[in-house]
């Protein structure tokens, strides 16, 4: 009732707008009231109709007290169908039809008791068209009453808020945009206010969309003053080409308007149009089109298998942890040194996969006592490891415990998995191992190296499986979320070199080829994906600063710091010896690289680790550039041991020649 009152004193103090939108809902006595002003109305309507056309009433005498019955029945079927209990500013067609319920179960009596006077009397108490006529102008009036109360609290809410509202233009004139407006338009409360469509057709500018107006987007964006009266433009991400995607970007962003994203609107039906509106991000422009796994290759591999994931708390191996945990395995055993990362998932993967059997486990890859304990209770089926140092400046300062994880602690896993007859045992490897320029690669490409030689070693029943892949979006470390780091911190962004290039891919997407390579492989394989087109940094950073709504070089500057020790301008996937080898997998390939043999392999693993464990770095890297004859070293201190053997081969060579 307060609420009422202030919202009448409102109207005449003048805070009109902000007032009435406060009240949350008429009472519901003031909507009996007015649905019985209603009936009223609507009965002597039908009497004033009936009367210009000269028709006479029966029991003119009780005129009065007919109406009071009328009235009273109606309000008894009201009472019983609750017409009053909804609110108005919020009717739907469910009301519509309470409405009906309660008129026509007015109706319905009032013609029963015509029957019954008719009976008794000789003449029916009400005119039949009376009563229809009455039903018909009460049915109307009472649900026109709540759609314009409806109405006229929308707009006044839209009027309210209009000012803080994000003026859109929907980028687009198919079904699927034109539900999103719709949508958009039918929901005042939401933050958002549909200005216009911006299409690359030119055939539509003269017509009206939803009472909106469509722009073609040559003319929208050489108008100054047109583009002025809008916010952000708003896509269907699903819809459009990477090159549709990219291009909208950059016309909106190079004339200050935001670019948000909305998903399909079957997309939206779990969450509502608010949480499904976002801004554009820089991994939407570097998502690719999904590799299709084959679930039932898969599923058959992980259900009621016992699986193993190594570097299960990082960005690769959580993934795959969830992944896996979709098939129903009989138990995952998900292990990692890092106590934090590995508790936080625990609680996570609990309230998400509540039935799933998880096995938490802290322990150290090279400890091979640990692990095999480990082994020998589980009897894993599945093996993925994912446990590496990856860090190349940090690894390149610290060798001997790349040796530690990368070297030995593959080397026990991969052991374990052959003297315990583990099914498949599938290794996460990195572009970086190809032709690397520092230690982290190198480290990778031996911990191959290793793995590859074991597939054909004495008494080997396990499948030996390596999958080898670029930069993961999202990733920890990775260069997008560190570059957002630097924009919030006003900049400035760093980059090593204005020509670095990189490949990307989603997490998704990189422990979908993982999973896939699990299923595909015989054994012995390396298998490398498909990344598409490398991007240029420098691009990448430009764009990201776009998309946070400043301009590069002007609100963030870009810093050039020279080449991280061991880092080289663009990543390969294959190394100069490889040939790939299609497989059934248009987007998976085999590379046939270089292989070792188990016994020579296994030397030179015994002399690195001695190495390791006495912090000899020179001596570390010396090994690792003669397990991987092909690592060069770049930007490093370690250069010159390349040229010493530089200078060894080129006197060997002229001793030859002196000796010919």
């Amino acid at each position: 009732m307060k609420k009422l009152n202030d919202a009448f004193t409102a109207l005449y103090n003048g805070d009109n707008i902000l007032k009435l939108t406060e009240l949350r809902y008429i009472p519901r006595w003031l909507v009996i009231l007015i649905d019985v002003f209603i009936i009223l109305f609507s009965i002597l309507l039908s009497y004033l109709l009936l009367s210009k056309l000269h028709v006479r009433v029966n029991f003119p005498e009780y005129l009065t007290e007919k109406r009071i019955l009328l009235i009273a029945i109606n309000i008894v079927f009201m009472f019983i169908f609750k017409t009053y209990a909804g609110v108005i500013r919020h009717s739907t067609f469910f009301d519509f039809f309470k409405i009906l319920l309660s008129s026509g179960s007015t109706l319905v009596s009032l013609l029963l008791l015509n029957y019954g006077t008719e009976f008794w009397l000789g003449k029916s108490l009400y005119l039949y068209p009376n009563l229809f006529l009455y039903f018909f102008i009460s049915v109307s009036i009472m649900f026109f009453f709540r759609m314009v109360t409806k109405q006229f609290f929308n707009i006044l809410i839209d009027i309210k808020g209009s000012a803080s509202k994000i003026r859109i233009a929907v980028v687009g004139v198919s079904d699927a945009s034109v539900s999103l407006a719709r949508a958009i338009l039918h929901n005042p409360n939401y933050p958002y206010r549909l200005e216009g469509f911006l299409t690359k057709r030119s055939d539509s500018h003269k017509a009206l969309l939803l009472g909106q107006k469509i722009y073609n987007s040559d003319r929208f964006f050489k108008n100054t003053e047109l583009v002025g009266r809008f916010d952000a433009v708003l896509i269907i991400k699903e819809i459009m080409t990477k090159h549709e995607l990219e291009e909208w970007m950059t016309l909106a962003l190079d004339h200050g308007l935001k670019v948000l994203k909305a998903p399909t609107l079957s997309k939206m039906r779990d969450s509502d149009l608010v949480g499904g509106i976002r801004q554009l991000q820089i991994e939407d422009l570097l998502n690719r089109r999904p590799i299709k796994i084959e679930n039932k290759d898969v599923i058959v591999r992980h259900a009621e298998k016992t699986v193993l994931v190594t570097g299960g708390a990082g960005s690769i191996g959580s993934e795959i942890v969830r992944q896996v945990a979709q098939f129903n395995p009989s138990l995952i055993v998900v292990l990692d040194q890092a106590e934090s990362p590995l508790y936080e998932l625990e609680l996570e993967l609990l309230e998400k996969f509540p039935e799933q059997n998880f096995k938490f486990v802290l322990a150290d890859i090279s400890n091979s006592y640990r692990l095999e304990k480990i082994f020998e209770i589980y009897q894993f089926s599945m093996v993925y490891h994912a446990a590496a140092y990856k860090h190349v400046p940090l690894i390149e300062e610290n060798p001997h415990e790349a040796i530690f994880v990368n070297v030995l602690g593959t080397k026990n896993v991969a052991l374990l998995s052959k003297k315990y007859k583990v099914n498949r045992f599938v290794m996460v490897s990195t572009d970086k191992a190809v032709n690397p320029t520092n230690v982290m690669g190198a480290s990778k490409r031996t911990a191959e190296l290793f793995v590859q030689s074991l597939q054909n070693s004495e008494g080997n029943v396990t499948k030996f499986i390596t999958t080898r892949f670029g930069n993961v979006l999202g990733s920890n470390g990775s260069v997008i979320p560190h570059f957002k780091k630097q924009i919030e911190k006003g900049g400035p962004i760093t980059i090593t070199h204005p020509d670095i290039i990189r490949y990307f891919m989603t997490i998704p997407e990189a422990c979908e080829l993982v999973l896939q390579a699990g299923t595909m492989g015989a054994g012995g394989e390396i298998y490398v994906f498909d990344m598409g087109d490398p991007v240029k940094i420098l691009d990448l950073a430009k764009r990201m600063i776009k998309l946070s709504g400043f301009t590069p070089d002007v609100d963030i500057k870009i810093k050039f710091i020279g080449l991280r020790p061991g880092e080289k301008l663009y990543e390969e996937l294959l190394s100069n010896d490889a040939t790939t080898v299609p497989t059934h997998h248009e987007k998976i390939m085999i590379s046939k690289d270089p292989t070792v043999n188990f016994e020579e392999i296994e030397v030179l693993f015994r002399q690195i680790i001695k190495s390791a464990v006495k912090r000899d770095k020179v001596q570390v890297v010396t090994l690792l550039k003669k397990i991987v004859p092909e690592f060069i070293s770049n930007n490093s201190e370690y250069e010159s041991l390349d040229k010493k053997q530089l200078n060894g081969v080129e006197n060997l060579t002229l001793e030859k020649e002196n000796n010919i």
